[in-house]
């Protein structure tokens, strides 16, 4: 199961909205086969599995992260390859969320005489796919917070002067990090102080594009901005409030940027909203880069999951430096986010946080 766990992550950056899933078929120690499902519309990992070895997987037991699927989609249902093949025994980590599943590749499977094992490596498994199980039942992408800070947990200077705070080094590690999401989102004030592309590099071979989101309440991204001038080739989405101007909207919409009206949440634009709104066109991952008061908003609003903290070996200073969480901040300790799970490691000069949010 661990060599199927591990198989499963090499579909980071691609298989999303599926989910990552890696299989393995094996007779008592040894392998016979095994795969892992890369892109939507492409042969799941079972499948590919299976097609290696054809004859000599009667009898031989099939190990994978996910129930096996029951449904027809873009390929046909895995559980009737299993069948098929003449599979004994199926054991699978956990059950696939997805409606159109949940719990029915096992009854099928069963049905048919496999021996059906549930549970092995669970724990790994639901972490690996929490973004596609929070998606598949809540209808949200899995929202991970990044940035890169001094010591002192700044992100500019007084001056607003952010370039660079981390190393080269750093902001590669970071880029591959951006290659493993759907879609990017920062507010309007990083937009218009660093006009960035926000573009993913390196550019997989992915399911769908990769989407580039800008949370601006009156539209004031520029028409010049770097963001709205690739937006044919790289789609872009601003979400803005109903006062917005209809001559910027217009602006934008010819420069082939999608406008999306969402309402507001104390005086603020309703960010869960604008979840929504991703998840429903496709987003199951969504990396999130600030600034400041974006950061402050999903916390506050406890819309994140998980925290990537890039640490550079600096000490910014000043009253009026700018910090990585705006907004008001709790009034007691106790209600501060706390992290679980955390990981730290080194990257180039500085250090790496990970961890997911309570």
């Amino acid at each position: 199961m661990r060599r199927a766990l591990a198989l499963a992550t090499l579909g980071r950056g691609t298989a999303a909205p599926n989910p990552f899933v890696g299989a393995v078929v094996a007779w008592g120690g040894t392998v016979l086969g095994q795969g892992f499902h890369r892109l939507a519309g492409e042969p799941h990992a079972e499948a590919i599995a299976l097609s290696q070895i054809g004859s000599r997987a009667r009898g031989a037991t099939l190990y994978t992260n996910l129930e096996p699927c029951c449904h027809t989609g873009r390929t046909p249902p895995c559980v009737h390859e299993i069948v098929l093949a003449g599979v004994r025994r199926v054991v699978a980590s956990m059950r696939d969320p997805n409606p159109r599943v949940d719990g029915g590749g096992f009854r099928y499977l069963r049905r048919h005489g496999i021996e059906v094992e549930i549970g092995l490596l669970r724990r790994e498994a639901k972490e690996l796919n929490a973004a596609f199980v929070k998606h598949a039942r809540r209808g949200l992408p899995y929202v991970t917070l990044k940035g890169a800070v001094s010591l002192d947990g700044r992100i500019a200077t007084r001056c607003g002067d952010s370039k660079w705070i981390t190393s080269s080094t750093v902001r590669r590690h970071a880029r591959l990090l951006r290659a493993e999401h759907d879609a990017v989102l920062v507010g309007i004030g990083t937009a218009l102080a660093d006009d960035p592309r926000l573009n993913r590099r390196p550019k997989p071979r992915a399911s769908s594009p990769f989407l580039r989101a800008v949370i601006d309440s009156s539209l004031r991204l520029s028409p010049t901005s770097r963001l709205v001038r690739t937006a044919r080739r790289e789609p872009v989405t601003v979400f803005c409030g109903a006062e917005a101007s209809a001559a910027r909207r217009k602006k934008l919409l010819s420069a082939g940027v999608t406008v999306e009206t969402i309402g507001r949440r104390g005086g603020r634009l309703d960010l869960e909203a604008a979840l929504f709104r991703l998840a429903a066109g496709g987003v199951s991952q969504l990396l999130v880069e600030g600034g400041s008061e974006i950061h402050g908003s999903f916390l506050e609003n406890g819309l994140a999951d998980r925290l990537v903290l890039y640490l550079a070996p600096r000490i910014v200073g000043g009253r009026a430096a700018l910090p990585f969480v705006g907004g008001e901040g709790p009034q007691w300790i106790r209600d501060a986010a706390m992290l679980r799970s955390v990981s730290c490691a080194r990257v180039g000069d500085g250090w790496l946080v990970d961890g997911r949010l309570r």
